[in-house]
């Protein structure tokens, strides 16, 4: 189990790499507009937040791969300290958007299926 959890906890982090580069890199493009469903306008006008919120995106994928290198080097208490840290932080925001944002329920469960199924698969793997 503690191979699964790593696996959906390194699939997690590569999609927060992904949502990283629409937000930070590609906003304004038509490509991040359609996934985000804002207009030109709206995307100039939240550029800068855009830009930092994908840098704590980029920031939680970095610390689960970092956790994940550490588990399979054998250091498996920092290790797993860091994945659940970034596993768990991706949970929590997407928790976080689903309840506050209604409309965006869709992509808080997307946002946070992964993260979920990596911690339950990462706590079972330890704890059995």
């Amino acid at each position: 189990m503690v191979v699964a959890g790593l696996v959906l906890a390194g699939i997690a982090a590569a999609l927060h790499v992904y949502i990283f580069w629409l937000e930070s890199v590609a906003w304004t493009t038509p490509r991040a507009r359609a996934v985000f469903g804002t207009t030109e306008q709206e995307a100039s006008a939240t550029r800068e937040l855009a830009y930092n919120q994908g840098f704590y995106n980029l920031f939680l994928a970095l610390v689960t791969a970092v956790g994940i290198v550490l588990v399979a080097a054998g250091t498996t208490g920092a290790g797993a300290a860091l994945v659940l840290a970034g596993t768990g932080s991706m949970l929590a925001a997407a928790l976080v958007l689903f309840l506050s944002s209604p409309d965006k329920r869709r992509a808080a469960v997307t946002q946070g299926t992964l993260p979920l199924l990596a911690v339950v698969a990462l706590v079972v793997g330890l704890v059995a």
